[in-house]
């Protein structure tokens, strides 16, 4: 689970909204502590990476001071303004960062002025990632953000020496120089680790107005143009930092609906997004990359409503939902990729072998119903599944017929279990 609270609610995302006075201070984590509870209660026993990536806008170089609106849930979509950091040292930036992860993991810190806040909070955080898509977020450099994430690094490090970091977080685009810089230890202070990369991808339709029964090409065309630039990545980081874990912690789609109050979203672009991430996953997996992470849990309009794992109209689990919840419960780290042969191109398959037996997942790309095959199949072999007609309703079973046939419908997922 990735927790990034983001710019458009300050109250949610920052802990300092006014910078320091000879008098006094404004720490305020209200907003801050009712989420990250939350968060940390329901994922106990489980990895989580927190990013609290918005840094006070008080912390840039802007014209005027940036305004935000008193109530929380008012959205801001101006706060993260400014390219350049007010202090170039980069000690405001890694005193504030010190006393939230303080705040969090040590019950508490010592203010500007001297005065101790207690949390009472003593989290566990195992991963720690610095900054948000900075390439789009304040516009920084490859340069500027190896030398804010050396400086936050530095301090949560003797704080947490057990916690990971992850940097760039990028929002992805065809820039490689970005990875080349910041993986290329040359370029970090002495023993600042590069513990993990992460970087997203969201697909899009082609031109604005296109039509769901073109996403199904536009959207996998460009998940394979993402995929060839993957493979560049991994080169670069096995060339210059091979100890580094690659997590793409944000996939997803967007269709350009996030300003429509009521948006009209075809149900089956859900079923789409979902088979898109899981051909991303197998993909990913063939490659050998650590973490696939599809984003987000919950969306909405004003938020990304497209990209949503959850019916924001009635809390429940949608397709995109059940699909990632069949490939976690099916395949699991440890697991064997087994050589898998396709007479036809027009299905994404790939066997492994699990602890529970031999498994086959099964995607289909298309707006269209696709019969498979199963050559050498034994009896009793059944297909968990994610379709159209299942929607909200969870997963699926079905046997596989007599001949060895399974019928994956319009955007289906299956994971065949083979007896």
């Amino acid at each position: 689970m990735r927790y990034v609270p983001w710019y458009p609610y300050p109250k949610l995302a920052v802990a300092e909204l006014k910078p320091p006075t000879a008098s006094q201070t404004y720490w305020d984590f209200t907003y801050l502590d009712s989420t990250m509870k939350a968060l940390m209660d329901a994922t106990a026993g489980h990895s989580v990476v927190v990013n609290f990536s918005t840094t006070p806008a008080w912390l840039w170089k802007t014209d005027k001071a940036v305004q935000y609106s008193e109530n929380a849930y008012d959205l801001c979509w101006g706060y993260n303004a400014g390219t350049q950091l007010r202090d170039t040292t980069l000690k405001q930036l890694a005193d504030y960062y010190e006393r939230l992860f303080r705040w969090y993991t040590k019950g508490g810190f010592t203010d500007e002025l001297g005065k101790y806040h207690r949390s009472n909070h003593y989290y566990k955080i195992p991963y720690w990632e610095v900054l948000n898509e900075p390439n789009l977020e304040h516009h920084i450099s490859s340069q500027l953000y190896t030398k804010m994430y050396d400086a936050i690094v530095a301090r949560l490090k003797k704080i947490s020496p057990s916690t990971k970091f992850i940097g760039l977080s990028l929002a992805f685009d065809t820039n490689q120089k970005y990875f080349e810089y910041f993986l290329d230890h040359k370029n970090h202070k002495p023993g600042i680790p590069i513990d993990g990369i992460s970087y997203h991808f969201y697909g899009k339709p082609a031109f604005k107005h296109q039509k769901l029964a073109d996403y199904q090409y536009s959207f996998f065309e460009k998940a394979n143009e993402f995929l060839k630039a993957v493979a560049l990545i991994e080169s670069i980081r096995k060339r210059l930092s091979p100890e580094t874990f690659t997590t793409i912690n944000e996939i997803g789609a967007i269709i350009n609906v996030n300003d429509q109050a009521t948006p009209d979203i075809p149900k089956e672009y859900w079923n789409l997004s979902g088979a898109m991430f899981a051909s991303i996953f197998l993909r990913l997996t063939q490659m050998g990359i650590d973490v696939a992470g599809q984003s987000q849990l919950v969306g909405y309009p004003s938020q990304y409503p497209d990209v949503s794992m959850i019916d924001w109209k009635n809390g429940h689990p949608n397709a995109r939902y059940w699909i990632l919840k069949l490939l976690k419960d099916n395949i699991q780290p440890g697991d064997t990729l087994v050589a898998t042969s396709l007479s036809v191109d027009n299905i994404y398959a790939q066997g492994f072998r699990t602890e529970a037996g031999r498994k086959v997942l099964l995607i289909n790309p298309y707006n269209k119903e696709i019969k498979v095959h199963l050559s050498g199949h034994r009896k009793q072999s059944s297909m968990q599944y994610v379709d159209v007609e299942s929607g909200e309703n969870g997963t699926r079973s079905t046997k596989v017929g007599k001949e060895g046939d399974v019928i994956l419908k319009s955007f289906a997922v299956g994971v065949v279990t083979l007896n």
